[in-house]
């Protein structure tokens, strides 16, 4: 056995954060604000297309509502043809028939994470985004805080946080639509406040959460439940397929956004569900 001081131990772990965060986080190519089905799929596709890209967590662990299906039961379900991301990851799935498949919930958070991860992505966890980067009538990146500071008494937390540019920033914050109140509360976005997401109604909704991923800014991609929470679309319940799309979709879009290629999108054989949003052919 090997030993160690405990100060060798400090400088490893600082020494290799700050040397990470500044080469692969502080300055990158997108930016995605939320880890859940959404957001990991956005971002390990988005990093197998070359570009640095970066999740950023307010909880500890990634993943989001992966880690249980409904009912807090450890089932997930997603519906065809959003299967073939989860193959692509190794997700081993049962056919339930009718265009259903399922598989364990620790399985399919557990693989797609280390999917990103294998794909270059990196995640900055614990991180709270408190606001976005503009420039003029851009988005160019965004503003960060340790989440665990925000749960501090207020009269201790008036701590300044610090930045982090990217060329494309994708909300997949879900049922918050964190980023684009925020650009509706300054009166940016051509739209009714963002009502939240509707009642239920699971084939509608899988189709409108893929639909309604555009961009709704330029530099800022609104994706995912995030975009059905933007305009009232229906909520999907337990299943995640439309999520996973949207996810790849996003990741598409904002490829497209910073090398001017046309890809093929995971939504294209999906009719519009909103006159304003932007669907890649």
């Amino acid at each position: 056995m090997t030993y160690s001081s405990e100060i060798h131990v400090t400088k490893t772990i600082m020494n290799e954060f700050m040397d990470d965060f500044i080469e692969n986080i502080l300055d990158t190519d997108i930016v995605i604000v939320g880890s859940g089905p959404c957001g990991v799929t956005a971002a390990k596709y988005a990093a197998e297309l070359g570009h640095k890209t970066v999740m950023i967590e307010r909880n500890i662990y990634g993943g989001g509502g992966m880690w249980q299906g409904g009912f807090l039961l450890p089932k997930n379900t997603v519906m065809a043809p959003a299967n073939k991301i989860l193959e692509e990851c190794g997700v081993r799935l049962k056919d339930a028939g009718n265009g259903l498949y399922v598989c364990d919930s620790f399985e399919m958070v557990s693989k797609m994470l280390a999917s990103a991860c294998d794909a270059g992505a990196k995640l900055l966890n614990s991180t709270n985004v408190e606001d976005l980067v503009l420039k003029e009538d851009h988005v160019d990146g965004v503003v960060i805080q340790w989440f665990p500071v925000q749960q501090m008494p207020k009269f201790i937390t008036c701590m300044d946080p610090i930045a982090i540019r990217s060329k494309v920033v994708i909300d997949a914050t879900g049922h918050d639509s964190f980023l684009v109140r925020r650009l509706w509360q300054q009166k940016r976005l051509d739209i009714a406040e963002p009502p939240g997401c509707g009642s239920l109604w699971v084939d509608e909704a899988e189709k409108q959460t893929v639909e309604l991923t555009h961009e709704i800014y330029p530099g800022l991609i609104v994706a995912g439940m995030s975009a059905t929470s933007t305009y009232g679309a229906p909520r999907m319940g337990p299943t995640f397929g439309g999520m996973l799309l949207a996810g790849k979709k996003a990741a598409e879009l904002a490829h497209e956004k910073i090398i001017g290629t046309r890809v093929k999108s995971a939504g294209k054989s999906l009719k519009m569900g909103h006159p304003n949003v932007l669907v890649t052919e």
